[in-house]
């Protein structure tokens, strides 16, 4: 098999492996732009393993952003399917180089044990770890247009970094991490302490409805655009969108319980999702 597509081939098996939502959105672009999609995750999903999963993930996040950062120069280990496939993706795309970069930045923040005092605190996270896979996939998407869809792409990386937070407030406990604003935790007169006994009362179902009124607002938001999209790739993108915004309504139908469960929008859903998008 040629080594460009057996590197594709393995991002391919990244995102249908670690993410059947964006998977299933994003299988509907031609494929071309399809393919360069999934050397992106594979990127994205290799910092992300770094950080939650690696050894000593200080050390593999400061070797890999080195690694980033020659491959930029042309010199990048051909043996790592992940680098051969950005690198055909890179030659193809006018890739924005800074959205990486903070990416990885993003990543960091996970390291340090960031505290969350405020939203924009909050938001400034959500920026560097989701609104930037955004702004890496928009030449992509929509090339030429890339400066006109930015400010509500940003938007959009908001709307799904909060449903993703909101989705694994328990997961990201056992973690050691919380990224619901403290704040908000005053305001409702709910603790950090009542988190960890995981109760899911009623200050913290305001918390979360608050939380998911931000994340509604921004997908709002970032619809206004999106018929600026090529038609190729319009219905990939409010596809992955919707199915995203979709995991809210899944939190909500099973009684707040993220503590416990990870909920995800059914197979039949997501048809239904993605045959009502015009």
């Amino acid at each position: 098999m040629n080594k460009i597509l057996e590197a594709y081939d393995h991002c391919e098996n990244i995102i249908k492996l670690h993410s059947k939502t964006f998977y299933r959105a994003f299988s509907l672009l031609p494929k071309d732009q399809k393919k360069a999609v999934w050397a992106v995750y594979a990127f994205c999903r290799r910092v992300d393993d770094i950080v939650d999963e690696g050894m000593k993930p200080s050390e593999e996040l400061l070797e890999f952003e080195m690694e980033f950062e020659s491959f930029l120069t042309g010199y990048y280990n051909e043996g790592e399917l992940m680098w051969v496939a950005l690198n055909d993706v890179f030659q193809h795309f006018n890739m924005d180089i800074g959205a990486f970069r903070d990416m990885i930045k993003g990543q960091r923040m996970d390291l340090n044990g960031r505290i969350y005092v405020t939203m924009d605190d909050v938001l400034d996270y959500s920026y560097h770890v989701a609104s930037t896979v955004g702004l890496m996939l928009l030449p992509i998407l929509a090339p030429g247009k890339e400066h006109q869809l930015r400010e509500d792409g940003i938007y959009l990386g908001y709307a799904m970094q909060l449903t993703n937070i909101l989705r694994d407030i328990g997961e990201d406990l056992e973690r050691g991490r919380l990224y619901i604003p403290q704040d908000l935790l005053v305001k409702y007169e709910y603790t950090v302490a009542e988190f960890m006994d995981h109760r899911n009362n009623a200050a913290f179902q305001s918390i979360w409805e608050e939380m998911a009124q931000i994340a509604e607002d921004y997908y709002e938001k970032a619809f206004r655009t999106m018929n600026l999209y090529p038609m190729y790739s319009r219905t990939p993108v409010k596809g992955a969108a919707l199915l995203y915004r979709a995991i809210l309504g899944e939190v909500r139908n099973n009684h707040y319980n993220v503590f416990s469960k990870k909920h995800f929008v059914s197979k039949d859903l997501k048809e239904k999702i993605i045959s009502t998008i015009s």
